[in-house]
């Protein structure tokens, strides 16, 4: 009898493309040494999930509205929008140890028992290492279902005999379908489990959260396709031998992607932070240069940070420029308007600018601060410790508005700041704020002689 000989086929982890042989850069998205090999096989017979249906007009569709499962963590209910959405797919992803699997085991045991029954499947872990950690936590419960299972089918039959309100799948990466022939965490693998996922989820009305590992890169294991499939996408950055995690949104077919989640690691978990301006400030050290105040917005809420920069004279003969919490382009591009439009010689100075507490800003009204925060280290000058500094810079060096200025004004009430140097085309947004000071300005000089009292 001859022997069957197996064929391989070279798939693409980043976009899922197939080819008969390998390529150096992927013909689909054009990634280099991305391509792997998979051994093909037919794809074995799938128990369906969905009943079969017709197509009826939209008119006839019953109206549900809109239904949230609220979890009870506050910062994880505004970072989905309001709640956890019957029948979503929700990827949770990470570096190695920031509180992925924390976070799914606190959900799974927040919605035991108003939602029925928990089931968290892992893949990772045994049933008695889970059981260690959420005695750790405290969220031991009896609607809390624990099983260690890699097997989709098995995972299935788990579902269809316990019914549970919520699945969790840690981590995607683990999960392997009989009928692909490859090794659990392949591309085919990957894509696979996800598809038959969002199956079970959207055909029993059940949120299934899925924790997703990430490369060193930074990016989520596995086909980029996976991201497109699901509906929501939760990252948490941070580093993971500090205390604070940020929990964001990068994708969200039902709720915002501006929103933001606080939360603090403790010895019982993830630990939820009210006031994420405070904890922010907390370490702010007053009467040093370079040290301004910021507000910035994320989502609906405004968050007060605090910008450093060290500005000190270049031992090379190309100076450093590096930055932690926002966009080096956008520093370098200050850095030339305050070197052409106010006539600071920072050309051969080395510059580090920093976004305490680990929030990465991204929004153009913090250009003000950074700018009046390079002057002040440059200068060594410090900024009034009360003062709060907004403002879009542009090419020619002027000033201009933003958006929330009255939110974010009012936020820096609440923490004690009283002076505010804001642009002047905010001026008539904010005339009903009373009990502090707001300085509008329309120029870089303007807002430096006001903040260092210099004139350049």
């Amino acid at each position: 009898m001859a022997k069957i000989k197996n064929k391989y086929k070279f798939v693409c982890r980043e976009c899922g493309h197939e080819e008969i042989k390998w390529h150096g850069r992927c013909p689909g998205c054009g990634e280099w040494n991305s391509m792997t090999e998979e051994l093909t096989g037919s794809p074995g017979i799938h128990k369906p999930f969905f009943a079969a249906s017709k197509p009826i007009p939209i008119t006839e569709v019953a109206d549900i509205g809109e239904q949230r499962i609220i979890t009870g963590i506050v910062e994880l209910d505004r970072v989905l929008g309001g709640g956890i959405v019957p029948g979503s797919l929700i990827l949770i992803g990470g570096d190695p140890g920031i509180g992925k699997s924390t976070l799914a085991l606190q959900v799974a045991s927040a919605l035991a028992g108003n939602q029925g029954v928990s089931l968290y499947v892992t893949g990772e872990e045994s049933a008695q290492q889970t059981k260690l950690r959420a005695n750790r936590l405290g969220v031991v419960t009896d609607n809390l279902y624990v099983v260690t299972e890699t097997s989709l089918e098995q995972i299935q039959n788990h579902v269809e005999r316990l019914a549970p309100g919520l699945i969790v799948i840690d981590s995607i990466q683990t999960v392997f379908t009989e009928s692909i022939p490859s090794a659990p965490g392949s591309v085919a693998q990957v894509r696979e489990c996800t598809a038959l996922l969002i199956q079970m989820a959207k055909a029993l009305s059940t949120p299934v959260i899925i924790v997703g590992h990430v490369t060193k890169e930074g990016f989520l294991a596995g086909p980029r396709v996976l991201e497109h499939m699901v509906d929501a996408v939760l990252y948490f950055e941070g580093e993971r031998h500090h205390t604070f995690r940020i929990l964001r949104a990068v994708k969200n077919r039902f709720g915002s992607t501006n929103e933001i989640g606080v939360f603090e690691m403790s010895e019982w978990g993830l630990v939820e932070v009210a006031n994420p301006s405070e904890m922010f400030l907390a370490e702010r050290p007053t009467g040093v240069s370079g040290s301004v105040v910021v507000a910035g917005m994320e989502g609906t809420r405004p968050v007060l940070v605090e910008i450093q920069a060290l500005v000190s004279p270049s031992n090379f003969g190309n100076p450093r420029r590096m930055t932690s919490g926002t966009d080096y382009n956008r520093v370098n591009l200050i850095t030339a308007v305050l070197e052409k439009r106010v006539g600071l010689h920072l050309g051969n100075q080395d510059i580090y600018v920093n976004v305490a507490g680990g929030v990465r800003l991204d929004e153009p009204a913090v250009d003000l601060g950074i700018a009046v925060a390079l002057a002040s280290g440059f200068r060594d000058v410090p900024v009034d410790p009360a003062a709060v500094v907004l403002g879009e810079i542009g090419l020619t060096g002027e000033v201009r508005g933003i958006s929330h200025a009255v939110k974010r004004i009012n936020e820096g009430k609440k923490l004690g700041f009283h002076t505010f140097i804001i642009p002047a085309a905010n001026l008539n947004q904010c005339r009903d704020v009373s009990e502090v000071k707001v300085i509008g300005v329309e120029t870089v000089s303007e807002a430096f002689e006001t903040a260092l009292g210099v004139r350049d």
